[in-house]
């Protein structure tokens, strides 16, 4: 099974298909058959009317060991960073809003617990979570407070034992049809986190409409009013901003897979739309500027796969660093942001439609761009990591 398209002459360009594993293989094909018979004959109704059957999604999707895959124990599959990223590559080929659900519930929610949470939590959660029987959410970004996430205002205070939560939360994935909350607050002792069960008196969930992006996706705001914590719903393994930061890199990974996903499957459209489109008696892609744009996105797809399986190695392998992960996010969005706009222009007029993906793909990428660190962000690590120098501030 190819990584790179379905499409032989994209596939072999490069032959970059050579550096998978047979398991690799094996992984890309259940997803994508995942994909293909359960996402795609639905993705845009839901994309059009703003829904997605997210909880009944997230069994089928643990079923198949997808969910936290790169953990190990409690009911994870204990999978290779890149057969994970490898995952997310082949959801987000269908949409950016189903590669989000994985990569929250794994990658942020159960990634949270898993390295920073007691026993007693793990035991909790992660097995319910890898099956998909409990969903969860990542509660940092705040109305005010993106990309400087240190200056939150979410607060939890002692009452004897107990914790006292209060703030809120914006752009929250699966927000309102999660089962249970990672939520970071400042408190007197750095920044921690809690896990907060939502049926918690206090907690509030308020799904976000009128979405022009992310529309097969759920999307909340949170918000805390007084709301009591035992002792143990802290995450005892962390302080500070090394607890969100460390989840936030394992999703940036998965994005530096799936947002060429994305672009693979608006190229592949783009392809065999040119081949099968004629004008003036002769096929759209028998012309020089048509061709040119095509080449100049399969070299920039190419790139960016053998960008992220570099990575995936390099994690694998004992490890990738912060900046390695931004030039990953950095470049492959950038790249796949493109090539979905281009490849609009390919398709004309019926690039507006969703009788094909590209638009969707196209809306999709402008949150995808932006989410887990902005592009100026992923630049201010990358230029700190070249000169020493912190200019965040």
């Amino acid at each position: 099974m190819s990584v790179i398209s379905s499409n032989k002459a994209l596939s072999d360009l490069l032959g970059v298909d050579e550096q998978l594993t047979e398991s690799e293989r094996d992984l890309i094909a259940l997803v994508r058959r995942f994909a293909d018979d359960r996402l795609r004959p639905h993705l845009a109704q839901w994309f059009e009317e703003g829904t997605v059957p997210a909880r009944d999604l997230a069994k089928e999707l643990g079923a198949l060991g997808l969910l936290g895959m790169h953990l190990d124990g409690y009911g994870c599959a204990g999978s290779t960073a890149t057969e994970y990223g490898l995952a997310c590559l082949e959801m987000e080929a269908a949409d950016s809003g189903l590669r989000s659900l994985v990569s929250v519930q794994g990658s942020l929610a159960m990634k949270a617990i898993h390295a920073f949470g007691s026993e007693e939590q793990k035991q909790e959660w992660l097995p319910r979570m890898a099956a998909g029987e409990a969903l969860g959410c990542f509660g940092l970004t705040e109305p005010d407070f993106g990309s400087d996430p240190g200056g939150m205002r979410t607060r939890a205070t002692r009452d004897g034992d107990d914790w006292i939560l209060n703030g809120s939360k914006m752009w929250i994935t699966n927000g309102s049809v999660a089962d249970v909350a990672v939520v970071w607050a400042q408190t007197d002792d750095k920044i921690r986190g809690f896990v907060v069960p939502t049926d918690t008196a206090g907690f509030e969930a308020h799904p976000i409409k009128h979405k022009m992006s992310l529309r097969a996706s759920v999307t909340a705001e949170l918000s805390f009013s007084d709301l009591r914590l035992p002792a143990d719903a802290v995450l005892p393994e962390v302080k500070g901003l090394r607890g969100p930061l460390t989840c936030l890199s394992e999703a940036r990974f998965g994005i530096v897979f799936g947002s060429i996903g994305a672009a693979r499957d608006c190229l592949e459209t783009a392809i065999d739309y040119a081949q099968t489109r004629t004008v003036f008696d002769k096929s759209l892609a028998s012309y020089q500027l048509t061709q040119a744009k095509l080449a100049d996105m399969a070299v920039e797809l190419q790139k960016g796969i053998l960008l992220a399986l570099h990575l995936g190695r390099t994690k694998d392998n004992g490890g990738v660093s912060n900046e390695q992960v931004s030039v990953g996010k950095l470049n492959n969005t950038r790249e796949a942001i493109q090539i979905a706009r281009t490849c609009r222009t390919v398709l004309g007029a019926n690039g507006i439609t969703l009788d094909y993906p590209v638009i969707r793909h196209e809306n999709n990428l402008e949150s995808v761009l932006t989410y887990e660190g902005t592009p100026e962000v992923h630049q201010l690590i990358i230029g700190q990591a070249l000169t020493g120098a912190n200019a965040f501030r």
